[in-house]
């Protein structure tokens, strides 16, 4: 048996005190007992060195290097570092967060020096089963993809992409009017321009560019995206290979893109999690909207559209660029804290304002092989309402907290037929009746 512990976002700056301190303890001895644990890293561990982009994730993630160590005594074995903060530093922030790790042997995927390297699967061995990881992002700025190698020339260091490709439908006769709107701009004779000089190419027969958007005809209006074929195919070739390699495969996924509400995940990412479990991921782990998302249960194996923040320290940035101070329109004699607060108005809008942001879950999934045998949803709690250097750290949530948190990720995960069983302050999710016993009641659910 092979026990896997499964967590989203971790904004990391500050010590996690995870054996010390008495109230996140229990939550961190839950991660360090299972056989591996997987993070997203949503920091650069970069010592604040390298090249400040002009395009950020939002806002500058970087950290002290020494964050890794503290994920390490906390109990985590596997680290996701494609995001869209992996070069908020350019690329030599990113190499030098990828020398950190290195130099550390941790098992990572998602980022390398090339795109074979950032798609390749990264592998931990425990004594039960070896692990094989593919990470990858949807979510990222132009130029931040890792680029291939050639016989001539180097390729780029970047993240694992996962391109999106954006159709607008809308009704013919609205089409019609971008359209007149496209020629009566210009625009429409500068796409052409571009076209007759070699630099754009002709569209689909059914698509419509217009500025950067591309627009059909449809019975009504929808917003549809769909994952670019090439990034597929080869970002499955690896999962073959992790499959091929290893016991268990898990597959990462940081996807900003939302459904319907924020909580419901594109259609990209259902398609890309089904792709993926039947070239033969055994654990889709989804991140990037730092809210929770439903779990969904496909051939017996889970998909998590989103595991929102774990760690969630994002105002507790201790240096920022002239660029963030130019984003969120604030006047450069501020200090880093005090951006923040003013960008959240003192907490009036943000993460701040919403519990949503500050409540997960921790997934332990029991494998025997690559089946699995066994999943227990463990909630927990972010601590809004504490003092702003407080608040982020995750801790096992209780009482009225523990039974929210729960009744919301059954109620996510009900549209996608996964009925999950409360069994005290945790829910279950099993094969076998015979499983799971708590206070001498049986709580399972039939996959």
């Amino acid at each position: 048996m092979t026990t896997l512990a499964l967590t989203g976002d971790s904004i990391i700056q500050r010590r996690l005190l995870s054996k010390t301190d008495p109230e996140v303890t229990p939550l961190y001895d839950l991660i360090r007992q299972a056989d591996a644990a997987f993070t997203n890293l949503e920091v650069l561990p970069n010592d604040y060195r390298g090249d400040p982009a002009l395009d950020s994730g939002g806002s500058h993630f970087g950290a002290p290097s020494w964050i890794l160590d503290e994920l390490v005594e906390a109990g985590f074995n596997l680290f996701a570092t494609a995001t869209n903060h992996s070069l908020d530093y350019s690329i030599s922030g990113l190499e030098y967060a990828l020398d950190q790790l290195d130099d550390r042997k941790l098992c990572h995927a998602g980022c390398g020096r090339n795109l074979e390297e950032a798609r390749r699967v990264s592998y931990f061995t425990t004594p039960s089963a070896t692990i094989g990881m593919v990470a990858c992002a949807s979510t990222f700025a132009r130029g931040q993809q890792a680029s291939r190698q050639t016989h001539a020339m180097q390729g780029r260091p970047g993240l694992n992409p996962l391109r999106v490709e954006n159709i607008y439908q809308v009704l013919p006769e609205q089409l019609e009017q971008i359209k007149k709107i496209a020629l009566d701009l210009g625009i429409e004779q500068l796409r052409r321009l571009d076209i007759d000089l070699g630099f754009g190419y002709e569209a689909p027969a059914d698509v419509f560019p217009f500025n950067g958007m591309n627009f059909r005809a449809g019975d009504y209006p929808k917003y549809l995206q769909q994952a670019n074929k090439q990034d597929l195919q080869e970002i499955l070739l690896w999962v073959e290979e992790a499959r091929r390699m290893s016991d268990i495969v898990l597959v990462s996924i940081h996807t900003h893109e939302i459904g319907e509400r924020e909580e419901d995940p594109a259609e990209l990412m259902t398609e890309f999690a089904y792709a993926a479990i039947d070239a033969g991921a055994d654990v889709i782990v989804g991140h990037g909207p730092h809210v929770l998302r439903g779990l969904e249960i496909y051939k017996q194996k889970p998909i998590f559209h989103g595991l929102g923040n774990f760690i969630g320290q994002n105002e507790l940035v201790q240096r920022l660029p002239a660029d963030s101070y130019d984003w969120f329109r604030v006047d450069q004699s501020l200090t880093p804290g005090a951006l923040y607060q003013q960008r959240t108005k003192d907490d009036l809008i943000g993460f701040p304002a919403s519990p949503r942001y500050w409540q997960t879950v921790l997934p332990v999934c029991e494998f025997h092989d690559h089946e699995l045998i066994s999943l227990t949803i463990h909630p927990v709690s972010l601590g809004l309402g504490e003092a702003r250097h407080r608040r982020g750290r995750p801790r096992l949530a209780s009482g009225e907290t523990a039974s929210a948190i729960l009744d919301h990720f059954s109620a996510l995960s009900q549209p996608f037929g996964t009925k999950l069983v409360r069994n005290g302050e945790t829910c279950h999710l099993a094969k076998s009746p015979t499983r799971y016993v708590s206070n001498g009641n049986l709580a399972y659910v039939q996959l």
